[in-house]
Formats: structure tokens, sequence, C-alpha cells
């Protein structure tokens, strides 16, 4: 069921997404050569504790997953790009991180993530990164009332496109507010005038991931982790953004912390 939340309401989820915004800021600031994964999983988890936040992740066990989550925190690197379950590993000079969070704060939940890469970065992991922004920039942009879903998803796919990725729909965007994953789902590419019509109140966490190469994806025996096909590198990007009358706001936007 698609819900549309209240302007008040939408007021409410603020803290969340602020909350969400900050925690992506100090985790990519304090991310470098060396830190391990299961060190990132457990510093969210103090902001959380501190915040008096709830992670939307660590009981999380849908159909697609082998078990409950157990982290708090998504940690992808390199060829992984969805879902990936922090585990021992120490992040080598050039990794491509992504760090996908999400939280709920009196109730009402914010979902965000953001890729970087640790030490001496690679010109095309640079340009996959550059990608994914410009295209949650090009969907944030579309996500206006008398749009439609298939307006947002087909912004997405022009930039994917245009620079010369495919796109995999089995994962995407997704309506947010008491619970993370809700209706509608936005996938990353589509016909613009097609889907559901957007309407004031509604909050959605639009989220483009790209591979280099493939596609395609395989699960890591976590259960978990996603990964390329081929081996090729990911990123991924994601706002949790409100439709209103006066324009899309986005909910966990990081500009205001004097970052990207």
């Amino acid at each position: 069921m698609i819900e549309l939340r209240t302007p008040a309401e939408i007021e409410a989820m603020r803290p969340a997404g602020r909350f969400v915004a900050e925690t992506l800021a100090t985790l990519r600031d304090e991310t470098k050569v060396g830190t391990n994964l299961l060190a990132i999983d457990r510093r969210a988890h103090d902001l959380l504790r501190r915040a008096g936040a709830e992670s939307c992740y660590i009981d999380y066990h849908p159909s697609f997953g082998a078990s409950p989550f157990g982290k708090v925190i998504c940690t992808s690197v390199n060829d992984a790009v969805l879902h990936g379950l922090p585990h021992d590993y120490a992040l080598k000079d050039g990794d491509l991180v992504s760090l996908d969070f999400a939280v709920s704060i009196d109730g009402w939940v914010a979902d965000s993530a953001v890729s970087f890469v640790v030490g001496t970065p690679r010109d095309e992991d640079l340009a996959l990164i550059d990608t994914t922004e410009r295209a949650l920039d090009a969907a944030i942009g579309a996500a206006l009332v008398g749009n439609r879903i298939g307006d947002v998803s087909s912004a997405i796919a022009a930039v994917a496109h245009g620079d010369g990725y495919s796109i995999n729909t089995d994962f995407g965007g997704h309506g947010v507010g008491r619970v993370m994953h809700g209706d509608p789902h936005v996938p990353n590419d589509g016909k613009p005038n097609r889907g559901y019509p957007l309407r004031a109140g509604l909050v959605v966490a639009l989220e483009p991931w790209f591979l280099q190469t493939t596609d395609r994806l395989v699960t890591d025996p976590d259960g978990w982790t996603l990964r390329s096909a081929d081996g090729s590198r990911g990123a991924h990007a994601e706002h949790t953004v409100a439709i209103t009358e006066n324009g899309p706001i986005v909910l966990t936007d990081r500009s205001w912390l004097g970052v990207d």
C-alpha cells in the first residue's frame, strides 16, 4: 500500500534524515586505508546508541536474505555493490567503498548511501561514482508532483546509459515511512509518463547503483552481499526524498555539513 505523509509527518521525519546524513558523513571521513569493516559497523552502532536511534538492519530478514542481517550498516567493497555484510576485512589502498545506512527515530525511517574510494583512486571508479551521484540528482529533479514513477526511473537511466552503463532493475528505490522498504518500487530504468503518479506526501528512497561492465549480480555465501557477476566494481548513491507541492525535500541531504 502506498502511503502519503502530511506536512507535519514529513517534518517529523527530519531528525532521522539528519542523523543518517551526519552518520554517513562521519563514517566517510573516518574510513581510511586499513579501516576494518567490522570497525565501521561498531562505530555506526555506537552513534546509534548515543542518538537513541533504532537500526533498520540488525533484525532485518526479508525473503532475499539468508538470515537476519545482524549488523547496523551495509559495507560493500569493490565488486560488491549492495547489502554488503560487514566482515573481518581491512580496507586496502584504492578500495571502492559503499556505505548504506537506515535508521528509525521516533518511529520514522530515513535511508541513504554513499560511495567513495579510500587511498589512491582509479579514474574509472571516480567516473562510476560520479555517474551514480548525477543519476541521483536527476532522479530528485524529476520527483515532482504531476510526474510519474517512470519519469524518475527514466531520468536515472538517461544518465547511466549516457555514460555507457547497463542497468539492473531487480533492486532500486522504494517507499520510506514507518518501515524501511515500502511501496512504490522505483526501478532505475523505465519509461517517462508511465507508472504511479507522484503526489504530495509521497516519501521515497531513490537509489541509483551501477556496475562497470555488467548488470548481473551474484550473492555471496554470506547470503546477503551482492556482487557483480564478472568481478567489475560497483557504486551506489541514495537519498530519502519527500515529494511536496513546493518541490522535493532531500531529508538525508549532507550538503549542509560541507560534504557532498
